[in-house]
């Protein structure tokens, strides 16, 4: 008895020092962190480009989500400065936290839940509304990982769809019968641990039909859409979705001009790859956004869950919607996705392999979906932190358009180093200081720990 005491007062310091933390400070990054000599560090919006958004971003999130000007700008901050709080939280709860999402019309609420109702106060006190719930999102994860292993032993088309629905502290297979999804749970091992299941006719395709538009070829035959400029050491190149093409496959440009070489390609389990472009070609941080008008990348940092996403695609061009859930499973014909992003964006055939933004922050590549932009529908992306990860890329930003890697890359593995991939909760040591990343992103090398409170927090 006398150790569960102990435990539980070194609990309640801990606590107590984080309520003590967050109520001595606005909830924002800026707060965080002393500012360095050289002046006050920027806001979580100032880092990841949410304070200057494009008029492209702007006018979409205008007609797609029914917002006046004020709302979609005011969205857009709302959301970079959630993610930072949502992250400052998420470190602190450890595994009582059960995930995090924001709401309204401007985003401007953020709820955090977690398994522990006494965590209620410390989440209020920055700034978030908090949700008491069962099962935590590393508990939720581990089941839909059961769900992800019986989809190689149940070959059926009728349970399409299965994901983690942090709003709802629950893992969802979406089935069209009731009995196909009894049958995958029962695969799964998964009897009795709250699976709910949502009966829904649609069947998500790959979206990589041949149809005219602004695209590239794949063999001269398929099309598809070009995702984000990327580097790896001198090749420059972009990346796009996997099932686009496999490794060694030719790429033709508009006009079917010669273009590249599919370098590597995974798909399914992964739907990712990126091609390697000739010398007629130079990557920049543009994206294709309403009118032809052109959305410069800021970063990859990666949107909660209710935030804005915005979509370019060859066949229908620039839609936006909000993100549904992370970390997806879609069961295609041609096999099983697992880790995708789902949205309420639509999307049509040839536009597979586009890129997703929130705000001026890329967020993946489309993979597939169903419905259309007439009805609407919903579409899947593959994230494009690990698809920089699992080939070894950089993405290009506006702020390093030279197309050279991001310096820092042989940097001892537990320093912080431009151009890796870090996820919430790593640590990583700056100048002597260790830091804990508050946001998945890829590090930049205008992103250094001290000077980015909004990505992380001193340990």
């Amino acid at each position: 008895m006398a150790g569960r005491h102990a435990g539980g007062g070194r609990r309640a310091a801990a606590l107590t020092a984080l309520t003590t933390l967050a109520l001595t400070a606005v909830p924002s990054a800026a707060a965080a962190d002393p500012p360095p000599a050289h002046g006050p560090v920027p806001s979580a919006a100032q880092t990841l480009g949410a304070d200057r958004p494009s008029q492209e971003v702007l006018r979409a999130l205008e007609r797609d989500l029914l917002l006046t000007p004020e709302q979609a700008a005011a969205r857009l901050v709302n959301e970079a400065e959630a993610g930072t709080r949502a992250g400052r939280l998420h470190n602190a709860l450890g595994k009582r936290f059960a995930g995090a999402w924001v709401s309204g019309a401007t985003a401007a609420d953020l709820t955090v839940a977690t398994t522990d109702a006494a965590d209620a106060a410390v989440i209020r006190a920055q700034g978030a509304q908090a949700k008491v719930v069962k099962t935590a999102l590393a508990d939720l994860g581990s089941l839909k990982k059961k769900l992800d292993a019986a989809a190689t032993r149940t070959p059926t088309h009728d349970t399409p769809v299965w994901y983690v629905d942090v709003r709802r502290n629950r893992v969802v297979i979406q089935a069209t019968k009731r009995s196909a999804a009894t049958a995958f749970i029962k695969a799964a091992g998964a009897e009795g641990r709250g699976v709910a299941v949502r009966i829904s006719a649609d069947r998500p395709r790959v979206m990589a039909d041949i149809v005219g538009g602004d695209a590239y070829y794949i063999d001269g035959i398929a099309r598809c859409s070009v995702g984000f400029s990327v580097t790896k050491d001198l090749q420059q190149g972009f990346a796009s979705a996997g099932h686009c093409g496999r490794a060694g496959a030719r790429t033709t440009g508009f006009d079917m001009a010669d273009q590249g070489t599919v370098q590597a390609s995974t798909f399914p389990g992964k739907d990712m790859a990126w091609v390697a472009a000739n010398s007629d070609w130079t990557a920049t941080a543009d994206v294709r956004g309403e009118g032809a008008q052109r959305v410069q990348v800021a970063g990859s940092v990666q949107a909660l869950v209710g935030a804005s996403v915005c979509r370019s695609g060859s066949t229908t061009g620039w839609h936006c919607g909000t993100v549904e859930q992370h970390d997806s499973s879609v069961r295609y014909a041609e096999g099983t996705v697992n880790g995708l992003t789902r949205t309420t964006v639509c999307a049509e055939p040839g536009d597979s392999g586009g890129p997703f933004l929130a705000g001026a922050q890329a967020q993946g590549v489309t993979s597939g979906g169903s419905g259309d932009c007439t009805s609407g529908g919903t579409t899947f992306y593959q994230p494009v932190n690990p698809l920089l990860g699992d080939f070894g890329l950089t993405l290009v930003t506006a702020s390093a358009q030279s197309g050279t890697p991001a310096p820092g890359q042989a940097a001892p593995k537990e320093s912080w180093a431009a151009g890796r991939v870090y996820g919430v909760g790593d640590t990583v040591t700056h100048a002597g200081v260790r830091y804990q990343c508050l946001q998945s992103h890829q590090a930049q090398a205008i992103w250094s720990p001290e000077g980015t409170p909004a990505l992380w927090q001193r340990v």
